[in-house]
């Protein structure tokens, strides 16, 4: 019975404390969104009836400085000090009011403060220890004056550091000389040309990089490290506006087509961003390793430059194909590069590689098919001894299988081995690449027409085309899925537009098959039969899908 009746204490304990907040304060889980676990309440927009003061201006490594809460009548907050630009909390606080506690944030002891319990205060102090090279510094706090009604985002004036070396204005004047820099247009200054997109680092003394990055863009700018050209297991740095319009850096790691995943910021100090008629500017020291996880341990890089909008506080996918440097580039090295959209020749490779696949599977290999299933019997005519049917469909299908193997070789050049994070695309691929070469070598050995086994080599021959089709459409679609196709969403849905027809071209002449087979009369169109009109309407359609495609792979 005491059992029971203390399960029903401890039900009623979480059930309270999930439904009416944290009375106590405990609220380490609001540390990093600041926001009150209140059901479905979201934060008043009006002006806050409350302020955030500090005793001094100006500070220094050490120093303790006051910072007060007052206003209207309060029952909760939560109040930590951020450096600009950076979505962390820094420093930490000493408790010298009842009302308040230690909060551990960021794995750092007491360096968030929230309330001891829910009585109605309306002052309340903390005093902050300044850290060491963290840069200017503003207080932020969340006021819970009710359970529904709570303010966040109210921050107090900027602090700034005694003698601190705020960082210069991002420009090229020390590009190849003191910085590596990339840029396009080559050599704009983004000091005064708002539509250079740019990136520099430079070497810091006792370990680090100091990082710049400038665009025009409405949500941000990023720069990204990566061992290849195909966006994905990448370590980035993102200089982007968040839900208010207030700029952060934010450090993430890209894993393809996914949204980024942020990671913590830590060993990030010195930061300086704006955004200021239309450009955003960020610079920063980091002291972190650049990290491409499961990847081979390096210090040359591939850098990604791109830039795009921010939905709801959370950056989306860039419109553009990122700016990416022609080699790899050494985290020592002093010089400055230009950029374009276009990543080096090699490229091409991976886009001839598409084409020839396109050309293969989706034209030449699938009208050999069906000449070879449908048109048998409709033109009764002889080249070198052999139907017009079986030497059109060998002369498409040995194009086909020529192009796929081109293209199979292309590809492994182009990433100079195997593709491991490409996913399935690359496995079927090789299926693909071996039942194609098997096919015509079993066909030099088939029986004689009016042999009794020819049936099986019909039936295998039949079965073993129609799985390399399948799965050559199959690893087209995942080929428009890869990373390095940036933009390819319009191209899937034109791939699904040609899958459509060539299934309705298969139906019709399915059908008509099956009429002829009971005796339906085989209706013609002057000398033209019905098989010659479907085949002649299927092509141009067709040809119409292809183009579309080859021009799409041409503008990557």
């Amino acid at each position: 019975m005491d059992m029971f009746v203390w399960s029903i204490f401890l039900f009623c304990g979480v059930l309270f404390e999930s439904t009416f907040g944290f009375p106590n304060g405990q609220i380490s889980v609001a540390c990093n969104a600041m926001l009150p676990n209140h059901g479905n309440a979201v934060p008043q927009t009006s002006q806050a009836p409350y302020s955030i003061s500090v005793s001094q201006n100006v500070y220094s490594a050490g120093d303790e400085v006051t910072v007060t809460l007052q206003g209207a009548s309060f029952k909760g907050f939560l109040l930590q000090a951020r450096t600009l630009g950076l979505n962390t909390d820094v420093g930490t606080f000493k408790i010298i009011d009842a009302n308040s506690q230690g909060l551990q944030c960021s794995d750092t002891l007491n360096s968030a403060v929230s309330h001891t319990s829910n009585r109605a205060k309306t002052i309340v102090k903390a005093v902050w220890l300044a850290p060491a090279r963290v840069g200017p510094v503003k207080f932020r706090a969340t006021f819970v004056q009710s359970y529904n009604i709570f303010w966040t985002q109210v921050e107090s004036q900027i602090m700034d550091v005694v003698n601190w070396q705020k960082p210069n204005e991002i420009s090229n004047d020390t590009c190849g000389t003191q910085k590596f820099c990339f840029s396009s247009p080559m050599s704009c200054n983004p000091a005064n040309d708002t539509m250079c997109y740019f990136m520099s680092f430079t070497p810091e003394t006792g370990g680090g990089f100091i990082f710049e990055m400038s665009g025009t863009s409405t949500g941000y700018v990023a720069i990204g490290f990566s061992d290849d050209q195909i966006m994905g297991n990448d370590d980035i740095y993102i200089c982007s506006r968040n839900a208010t319009g207030q700029v952060e850096i934010q450090h993430a790691y890209s894993t393809g087509h996914t949204a980024p995943t942020i990671k913590p910021l830590v060993h990030v100090e010195s930061t300086m961003v704006s955004y200021t008629n239309g450009v955003i500017k960020c610079s920063f020291l980091i002291r972190n390793n650049i990290s491409l996880q499961a990847r081979v341990a390096s210090n040359q890089y591939y850098i990604f430059l791109a830039y795009g909008p921010v939905q709801n506080g959370q950056i989306a996918k860039h419109s553009q194909t990122p700016f990416i440097t022609n080699q790899k580039v050494a985290m020592e090295r002093l010089d400055s590069i230009s950029a374009n959209h276009s990543p080096n020749p090699r490229f091409t490779l991976l886009k001839v590689h598409g084409a020839l696949m396109l050309i293969a599977w989706m034209t030449t290999g699938s009208i050999g098919m069906i000449i070879a299933r449908y048109l048998k019997n409709t033109v009764k005519k002889s080249i070198m001894s052999k139907d017009i049917w079986f030497q059109t469909h060998w002369s498409l299908m040995m194009m086909t299988v020529t192009a796929t193997i081109v293209a199979f070789v292309l590809a492994f050049v182009y990433v100079e081995g195997w593709s491991s994070d490409a996913g399935a695309h690359p496995i079927l691929g090789c299926i693909v690449m071996i039942l194609s070469f098997f096919q015509p070598i079993a066909a030099l050995f088939r029986p004689a027409p009016k042999n009794k086994r020819r049936f099986i080599f019909n039936w295998a021959h039949a079965l073993n085309a129609l799985v390399i089709k399948v799965l050559a459409v199959a690893a087209i679609f995942l080929g428009f899925e890869q990373p390095s196709i940036s933009g390819s969403g319009w191209m899937v849905k034109v791939m699904g537009g040609f899958v459509a027809w060539e299934t309705l071209a298969y139906i019709i002449l399915e059908i008509n098959a099956q009429l002829e087979k009971k005796g339906v009369h085989k209706k013609t169109y002057g000398k033209v039969k019905k098989e010659m009109i479907v085949l002649l309407i299927y092509i141009c359609g067709n040809l119409s899908f292809l183009i579309a495609l080859l021009v799409g792979i041409g503008q990557l």
